[in-house]
């Protein structure tokens, strides 16, 4: 798999575990006295986290796109469906120049 195609994946992988903490685990956490919901669901996004963050900086580094373009991805993984956007941008990126 690509190296852009990757990032997509992790994009996606990650935005799904950011909303399934904030919708889900969450709500289960102080509604249903549940913690252990936010125990798992938080240790797996914090490893997509850390993993989507290191594809940005190897993506960054290896298509030499801006720092700038960098701290925009990394940005709007703290956003909620923000990566989904960032997946969007990828995807239509065809000619390889960052759009950032």
């Amino acid at each position: 798999m690509p190296l852009i195609g990757l990032l997509r994946a992790f994009a996606i992988l990650e935005g799904v575990s950011y909303l399934v903490l904030l919708l889900i685990a969450m709500p289960l956490k102080y509604w249903a006295d549940m913690p252990m919901a936010v125990t798992v669901t938080g240790g797996m996004h914090g490893f997509l986290f850390i993993g989507f963050v290191i594809l940005v900086a190897a993506v960054m580094m290896l298509k030499k796109w801006s720092f700038a373009w960098a701290i925009w991805a990394t940005f709007l993984s703290f956003i909620p469906f923000g990566t989904f956007w960032l997946d969007k941008q990828l995807k239509h990126n065809k000619n390889g120049v960052p759009f950032l």
